[in-house]
């Protein structure tokens, strides 16, 4: 009889000991799991903030003080990238592999994919108003979708598809009846869309690779790529239409040109920490849900927007697309996870 009762004893207590653990578990699981959340939606808040302000700066910079070379921006922005984290690994608050042979073999192509879309941007941002450069910036969401479908493998629903092409085809009703077309802004903008795709898409590839990290990505894209882009800036006499502008000497200028320059840095930083963190298509959620904003501020406060109803139309259409395009994503990524 007394064994008996030792014997259901130990077996209650092994049953709250064996129930303790498994709480324990899940309280770690769900930990986790939060603490994950947390750093995908800093990642991509942190995302939106950087892109929204360069945005701006560069608009400023190229648009109200008619700053002459797009490039030199550019170049400014590479050179910047290099000097913060070569003093971050200096510092040690930072590591990434030296140089080597085989850092351009496992760079490639991503150099190319940075300078393109960061100059095309760059350029895009001058010639166009703001609305109409958010507008047609939604085609790299559908060409986001293409590069992650060849490079990556992924399938997207019907539903997905629909709200893309709806945003595509408001961006055709706005262009259709934007007054201040400008033919090669257009052809700029399209151009960062393929490249800033690709570059997504390939970035995360490098990315799940390991071989250089976060750091090392983006100090070797800068400094494979300032001296082929600095030596066409001199040829093309770009260098020199920046070196000579006469608003060197405005302060609140110069204030802005380097603010431009570290952002870019910023951009780039929080483009590849929102990709690691999340995915490619994510990132252009965010960039999407970005350019909202940036749309009714360009119509009020950009100053070169010519208001149309057809125009107007066209960009809430695309708008709209672009609401219920990232709700349904956020939803679909949801239900994977539960």
């Amino acid at each position: 009889m007394m064994a008996e009762l030792h014997k259901r004893r130990r077996e209650f207590s092994d049953r709250n000991l064996s129930a303790e653990g498994a709480s324990s578990r899940v309280n770690r699981d769900t930990s986790g799991e939060s603490s994950t959340v947390f750093l995908k939606l800093l990642a991509a808040s942190f995302y939106g903030v950087s892109s929204f302000l360069i945005v701006v700066v560069n608009k400023s910079v190229l648009t109200s003080y008619r700053f002459p070379s797009s490039t030199c921006v550019g170049i400014g922005q590479m050179l910047a990238t290099i000097v913060v984290l070569r003093i971050g690994k200096t510092l040690g608050v930072i590591s990434f592999p030296d140089m080597d042979l085989s850092i351009p073999r496992k760079m490639f192509p991503l150099p190319l994919f940075y300078a393109g879309n960061q100059i095309s941007g760059l350029f895009g941002t001058q010639r166009l108003n703001l609305p109409m450069f958010t507008v047609l910036r939604r085609f790299g969401i559908f060409l986001t979708m293409v590069f992650e479908g060849l490079l990556l493998k992924k399938t997207y629903s019907t539903s997905v598809k629909l709200t893309v092409f709806t945003m595509i085809f408001g961006a055709f009703i706005a262009a259709s009846a934007d007054l201040a077309f400008d033919l090669e802004g257009y052809m700029f903008v399209m151009l960062n869309n393929v490249l800033t795709a690709a570059g997504g898409a390939y970035m995360k590839q490098k990315l799940d690779s390991k071989d250089l990290g976060k750091y090392g990505l983006l100090y070797y894209n800068a400094l494979i790529m300032i001296f082929p882009t600095a030596a066409y800036a001199y040829y093309t006499g770009d260098l020199q239409m920046g070196l000579e502008y006469d608003g060197w000497s405005d302060q609140l200028f110069v204030v802005q040109f380097v603010l431009s320059c570290v952002m870019g840095f910023v951009l780039m930083y929080s483009i590849m920490l929102c990709t690691q963190y999340n995915s490619a298509l994510t990132t252009s959620i965010v960039g999407c849900i970005k350019n909202i904003l940036v749309t009714y501020i360009g119509m009020v406060f950009g100053g070169d927007y010519i208001f149309t109803w057809t125009n107007f139309i066209g960009l809430n259409v695309s708008i709209a697309g672009s609401l219920v395009y990232s709700y349904i994503t956020f939803t679909q990524e949801q239900t994977k996870k539960a």
